[in-house]
Protein backbone atom coordinates (compact mmCIF):
# COMPACT_ATOMS: atom_id res chain seq x y z
CA UNK A 1 0.00 0.00 0.00
CA UNK A 2 1.38 3.78 -1.01
CA UNK A 3 0.94 5.91 1.47
CA UNK A 4 -0.59 8.56 -1.03
CA UNK A 5 -3.85 5.95 -0.60
CA UNK A 6 -4.33 6.43 3.32
CA UNK A 7 -2.64 10.40 3.73
CA UNK A 8 -4.90 12.68 5.30
CA UNK A 9 -5.71 15.88 3.15
CA UNK A 10 -4.29 18.23 5.75
CA UNK A 11 -1.60 18.04 8.28
CA UNK A 12 -4.15 19.61 10.57
CA UNK A 13 -5.29 16.68 11.97
CA UNK A 14 -2.16 15.57 12.81
CA UNK A 15 -2.08 15.90 16.75
CA UNK A 16 -0.13 14.33 19.26
CA UNK A 17 -1.11 15.80 22.30
CA UNK A 18 0.06 14.53 25.74
CA UNK A 19 0.71 10.97 23.77
CA UNK A 20 3.44 9.13 25.32
CA UNK A 21 6.17 7.61 22.16
CA UNK A 22 8.91 5.56 22.43
CA UNK A 23 11.56 5.65 19.75
CA UNK A 24 14.02 3.28 19.19
CA UNK A 25 17.23 5.00 17.32
CA UNK A 26 16.32 8.26 18.01
CA UNK A 27 19.83 9.45 18.34
CA UNK A 28 20.23 9.97 14.32
CA UNK A 29 18.31 9.98 10.67
CA UNK A 30 14.84 9.38 10.65
CA UNK A 31 14.33 8.11 14.60
CA UNK A 32 15.96 12.03 15.64
CA UNK A 33 13.92 13.47 12.80
CA UNK A 34 10.38 11.92 14.21
CA UNK A 35 11.14 12.68 17.96
CA UNK A 36 11.88 16.52 17.55
CA UNK A 37 8.51 16.77 14.96
CA UNK A 38 6.48 14.63 17.53
CA UNK A 39 7.56 16.79 19.85
CA UNK A 40 6.43 19.93 18.76
CA UNK A 41 3.02 18.03 18.09
CA UNK A 42 2.64 17.51 21.58
CA UNK A 43 3.78 14.46 22.03
CA UNK A 44 6.42 13.22 25.44
CA UNK A 45 9.28 11.73 23.54
CA UNK A 46 11.62 8.59 25.22
CA UNK A 47 14.57 8.50 23.35
CA UNK A 48 16.17 5.14 23.02
CA UNK A 49 19.66 4.65 21.26
CA UNK A 50 22.80 3.31 21.63
CA UNK A 51 24.99 6.92 21.97
CA UNK A 52 23.94 9.26 24.98
CA UNK A 53 25.97 11.94 23.50
CA UNK A 54 23.67 11.88 20.30
CA UNK A 55 20.46 11.12 22.41
CA UNK A 56 21.34 14.62 24.56
CA UNK A 57 21.89 16.20 21.27
CA UNK A 58 17.89 15.81 20.53
CA UNK A 59 16.82 16.49 24.01
CA UNK A 60 18.44 19.93 23.59
CA UNK A 61 17.09 20.26 20.34
CA UNK A 62 13.82 19.38 21.85
CA UNK A 63 14.13 21.17 24.82
CA UNK A 64 15.12 24.23 22.34
CA UNK A 65 11.70 24.42 21.20
CA UNK A 66 9.91 24.66 24.20
CA UNK A 67 8.30 21.42 23.41
CA UNK A 68 7.00 18.75 26.30
CA UNK A 69 10.44 17.34 28.25
CA UNK A 70 11.66 13.91 26.76
CA UNK A 71 13.21 10.99 28.34
CA UNK A 72 16.44 9.77 27.45
CA UNK A 73 16.99 6.45 27.55
CA UNK A 74 20.54 4.59 26.54
CA UNK A 75 20.39 1.23 26.00
CA UNK A 76 22.26 -0.88 23.37
CA UNK A 77 19.92 -3.49 21.68
CA UNK A 78 22.50 -5.64 20.36
CA UNK A 79 22.63 -6.54 24.31
CA UNK A 80 19.12 -5.96 25.31
CA UNK A 81 17.61 -9.17 27.41
CA UNK A 82 13.64 -9.66 29.03
CA UNK A 83 15.42 -8.01 32.52
CA UNK A 84 16.37 -4.96 30.78
CA UNK A 85 13.01 -4.84 29.03
CA UNK A 86 10.84 -5.20 31.90
CA UNK A 87 12.49 -3.00 33.64
CA UNK A 88 12.31 -0.11 31.50
CA UNK A 89 8.49 -0.83 31.44
CA UNK A 90 7.99 -0.70 35.01
CA UNK A 91 9.68 2.52 34.88
CA UNK A 92 8.05 3.81 31.92
CA UNK A 93 4.45 2.82 33.88
CA UNK A 94 5.96 4.57 37.06
CA UNK A 95 6.53 7.50 34.96
CA UNK A 96 3.45 7.79 32.66
CA UNK A 97 1.62 5.03 33.78
CA UNK A 98 1.06 4.18 30.28
CA UNK A 99 2.77 3.84 26.44
CA UNK A 100 0.86 5.35 23.42
CA UNK A 101 3.16 4.73 20.56
CA UNK A 102 6.41 2.68 20.20
CA UNK A 103 8.30 3.14 17.11
CA UNK A 104 10.70 0.45 16.53
CA UNK A 105 13.34 2.46 13.83
CA UNK A 106 16.43 1.19 15.27
CA UNK A 107 18.95 -0.84 12.48
CA UNK A 108 21.80 -1.94 11.75
CA UNK A 109 22.98 -2.01 8.18
CA UNK A 110 26.22 -4.19 8.44
CA UNK A 111 28.33 -5.30 5.49
CA UNK A 112 27.02 -5.63 2.72
CA UNK A 113 28.43 -8.41 1.02
CA UNK A 114 27.64 -12.34 -0.35
CA UNK A 115 26.48 -14.75 1.79
CA UNK A 116 29.12 -16.75 1.21
CA UNK A 117 31.78 -14.19 2.86
CA UNK A 118 29.58 -13.28 5.61
CA UNK A 119 30.39 -12.99 9.11
CA UNK A 120 28.10 -14.50 11.11
CA UNK A 121 28.73 -12.57 14.46
CA UNK A 122 28.63 -9.71 12.35
CA UNK A 123 25.21 -11.69 11.13
CA UNK A 124 23.77 -12.35 14.31
CA UNK A 125 24.17 -9.01 15.89
CA UNK A 126 22.39 -7.18 13.29
CA UNK A 127 19.51 -9.74 14.04
CA UNK A 128 19.43 -8.90 17.30
CA UNK A 129 19.03 -5.42 16.65
CA UNK A 130 16.49 -5.06 14.32
CA UNK A 131 15.02 -8.38 14.59
CA UNK A 132 14.98 -9.58 17.81
CA UNK A 133 15.18 -6.67 19.87
CA UNK A 134 11.93 -5.42 18.60
CA UNK A 135 9.82 -8.81 19.86
CA UNK A 136 11.71 -8.02 23.39
CA UNK A 137 10.51 -4.93 23.42
CA UNK A 138 7.31 -5.22 22.60
CA UNK A 139 6.76 -7.95 25.13
CA UNK A 140 7.36 -5.93 27.93
CA UNK A 141 5.43 -3.05 26.76
CA UNK A 142 2.19 -4.55 25.46
CA UNK A 143 1.18 -4.33 29.20
CA UNK A 144 1.31 -0.49 28.69
CA UNK A 145 0.41 -0.05 25.15
CA UNK A 146 -2.85 -1.17 26.42
CA UNK A 147 -3.05 1.09 29.05
CA UNK A 148 -3.68 3.82 26.08
CA UNK A 149 -6.84 4.15 24.77
CA UNK A 150 -5.46 3.88 21.26
CA UNK A 151 -1.79 2.73 21.17
CA UNK A 152 -0.01 2.70 17.78
CA UNK A 153 2.82 0.39 17.72
CA UNK A 154 5.31 1.36 14.31
CA UNK A 155 7.85 -1.28 12.46
CA UNK A 156 10.33 0.48 10.22
CA UNK A 157 10.94 -1.82 7.24
CA UNK A 158 12.59 -1.34 4.32
CA UNK A 159 12.36 -2.68 0.00
CA UNK A 160 14.95 -5.09 0.63
CA UNK A 161 12.61 -6.50 3.09
CA UNK A 162 9.99 -7.14 0.67
CA UNK A 163 12.12 -7.84 -2.56
CA UNK A 164 15.40 -10.10 -1.94
CA UNK A 165 18.54 -8.61 -3.40
CA UNK A 166 21.81 -9.95 -3.67
CA UNK A 167 24.79 -8.94 -1.25
CA UNK A 168 21.70 -7.34 1.59
CA UNK A 169 22.57 -10.33 3.77
CA UNK A 170 21.23 -9.67 7.47
CA UNK A 171 19.99 -6.79 6.75
CA UNK A 172 17.21 -7.81 4.44
CA UNK A 173 16.72 -10.40 6.27
CA UNK A 174 15.95 -8.57 9.49
CA UNK A 175 13.99 -6.72 7.54
CA UNK A 176 11.99 -9.50 5.70
CA UNK A 177 11.34 -10.32 9.64
CA UNK A 178 10.16 -6.97 10.52
CA UNK A 179 7.65 -7.35 7.99
CA UNK A 180 6.85 -10.98 9.70
CA UNK A 181 6.79 -9.87 13.21
CA UNK A 182 4.57 -6.68 12.25
CA UNK A 183 2.33 -9.34 10.70
CA UNK A 184 1.95 -11.80 13.37
CA UNK A 185 1.74 -9.22 16.20
CA UNK A 186 -1.24 -7.69 14.16
CA UNK A 187 -3.12 -10.47 13.81
CA UNK A 188 -2.75 -11.15 17.63
CA UNK A 189 -3.75 -7.42 18.58
CA UNK A 190 -6.79 -7.68 15.77
CA UNK A 191 -9.25 -7.67 18.26
CA UNK A 192 -7.75 -5.07 20.43
CA UNK A 193 -9.24 -1.83 20.23
CA UNK A 194 -6.34 -0.38 21.98
CA UNK A 195 -3.44 -1.33 19.94
CA UNK A 196 -2.67 -1.16 16.21
CA UNK A 197 0.24 -2.59 14.01
CA UNK A 198 1.50 -1.27 11.35
CA UNK A 199 4.95 -1.46 9.16
CA UNK A 200 6.42 1.79 7.48
CA UNK A 201 8.90 1.16 4.19
CA UNK A 202 10.33 5.27 3.91
CA UNK A 203 12.03 4.37 1.02
CA UNK A 204 15.89 5.72 -0.10
CA UNK A 205 16.77 8.39 2.41
CA UNK A 206 18.91 10.64 3.27
CA UNK A 207 20.38 8.99 6.36
CA UNK A 208 24.32 8.12 7.47
CA UNK A 209 23.02 4.31 6.98
CA UNK A 210 21.77 5.15 3.16
CA UNK A 211 25.20 6.69 2.74
CA UNK A 212 27.03 3.71 3.80
CA UNK A 213 25.03 2.19 1.70
CA UNK A 214 24.97 3.84 -1.62
CA UNK A 215 28.29 5.71 -0.76
CA UNK A 216 28.14 7.74 -4.80
CA UNK A 217 24.60 9.21 -4.08
CA UNK A 218 24.00 12.38 -4.12
CA UNK A 219 21.42 13.34 -1.03
CA UNK A 220 19.91 15.53 -3.27
CA UNK A 221 18.74 13.15 -5.23
CA UNK A 222 16.77 11.13 -2.52
CA UNK A 223 14.08 12.22 0.33
CA UNK A 224 15.08 13.89 2.89
CA UNK A 225 13.90 12.74 6.68
CA UNK A 226 11.90 15.61 7.45
CA UNK A 227 9.70 15.03 4.02
CA UNK A 228 8.69 11.66 5.86
CA UNK A 229 6.91 13.37 8.54
CA UNK A 230 3.66 13.92 8.30
CA UNK A 231 3.31 10.28 7.47
CA UNK A 232 4.79 9.00 10.47
CA UNK A 233 3.38 11.48 12.54
CA UNK A 234 -0.14 10.26 11.21
CA UNK A 235 0.26 7.17 12.00
CA UNK A 236 1.20 7.76 15.66
CA UNK A 237 -1.89 9.92 16.00
CA UNK A 238 -5.96 8.75 16.50
CA UNK A 239 -6.30 9.78 12.73
CA UNK A 240 -5.09 6.41 11.92
CA UNK A 241 -7.14 4.39 14.34
CA UNK A 242 -8.79 2.84 11.86
CA UNK A 243 -5.53 1.43 9.90
CA UNK A 244 -4.33 -1.76 10.98
CA UNK A 245 -1.93 -4.99 9.60
CA UNK A 246 -1.22 -2.13 6.68
CA UNK A 247 2.52 -2.42 5.10
CA UNK A 248 2.92 1.26 4.19
CA UNK A 249 5.11 2.59 1.35
CA UNK A 250 6.08 6.18 1.89
CA UNK A 251 7.63 6.65 -2.07
CA UNK A 252 6.30 5.37 -5.08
Amino acid sequence: MNYSEIAPKTDTEVDLTDKVILITGAGAGIGAELAITAASKGATVLLLGRTEEKLNTVYDAIIAQGCPEPVVIPMDLSKLDEQQANQLSHQIGDAFGRLDGLVHNASLLGKLGPIANTNLSEWSQVMSVNAFAPVVLTKALLPLLNESPAASILFTSSSVGKQGRAFWGAYAASKFATEGIAQILAAETESNENVRVNCINPGATATAMRRAAFPGESPDTIASTASLMPAYCFLLSDASKHLHGRSIDLQR
